[in-house]
């Protein structure tokens, strides 16, 4: 996805040169009738805009496209088994949320609770212009550079403002006093005992502006159980919403 933002933000850009070709072209044949230019000053900035214009569009058509349209994530872990593995690319689509908020069962792609728990905010873990940069495609592939405050996660939302939601020490969710069925999710805390550990209860209702996630993976997922500020995801932070897998091509469909 990263490559097809880049090849149309390109062509975008050659056919900004295009019409920059043809201003100059005009402006020239305007001077041919007597109209008075500096010649130096005219080449300098046709060489400016000849490089530089193009190169400027191509790049902000692509963080345009990233930012407010769509873009590819990768699944990092283990925490949305079995339905996203290992690896698989994902497109997220930002649009959606612009109009309606986020409903049941949307895979949500959001900011680390680095940036929003209150707790984890105030051990001053780098953001900004640092988590910008150190999540572009390049340079995020290099290792070590990572930090868990930059880091974007993926989880399933299953509760939205009002609801009363009560998760269970194995994982089961019970949703306005109703048991839901839940096919996506596996892995509950059932045995050994000492895993129950790792599935902590919750019974609360969600304040509005709020949703409620967690993993599908519901033994193996840092989700709203956990988090030590509180269990609430804002839907400011929710970056988009996973609706296609692109990779790998035995898989390819809507999630």
């Amino acid at each position: 996805m990263e490559k097809q933002c880049l090849l149309i933000a390109s062509i975008l850009g050659k056919l900004l040169k295009e019409v920059l070709s043809d201003l100059k072209n005009k402006e020239l044949g305007n001077t041919h009738k007597g109209l008075p230019f500096d010649k130096n000053l005219k080449q300098k900035s046709d060489c400016f805009l000849d490089f530089w214009g193009p190169l400027l569009l191509t790049l902000s058509l692509y963080f345009g496209i990233r930012t407010f349209v769509a873009e590819a994530r990768y699944i990092p872990s283990g925490s949305m088994l079995p339905g996203l593995q290992i690896q698989d690319r994902l497109l997220i689509e930002k649009m959606t949320y612009l109009w309606k908020a986020p409903s049941r069962g949307d895979v949500v792609v959001f900011n680390s609770p680095y940036s929003f728990d209150p707790v984890l905010s105030a051990l001053e873990i780098p953001r900004g212009l640092r988590c910008f940069l150190l999540n572009l495609p390049l340079v995020a592939s290099i290792p070590g550079l990572g930090s868990p405050a930059c880091d974007a996660y993926i989880k399933r939302v299953v509760a939205i403002a009002g609801d009363k939601i009560h998760v269970n020490n194995i994982g089961e969710v019970t949703l306005n006093g109703v048991k839901i069925q839940e096919p996506y999710a596996s892995n509950f805390c059932l045995l050994p005992l000492k895993s129950v550990e790792n599935c902590r209860g919750l019974r609360i209702t969600v304040p509005s502006g709020n949703v409620l996630v967690l993993g599908d993976n519901r033994s193996n997922s840092w989700d709203s159980r956990f988090w030590p500020g509180g269990p609430f995801l804002p839907e400011k932070e929710i970056l988009g919403r996973a609706v296609w897998r692109f990779w790998p091509m035995n898989r390819i469909g809507f999630i």
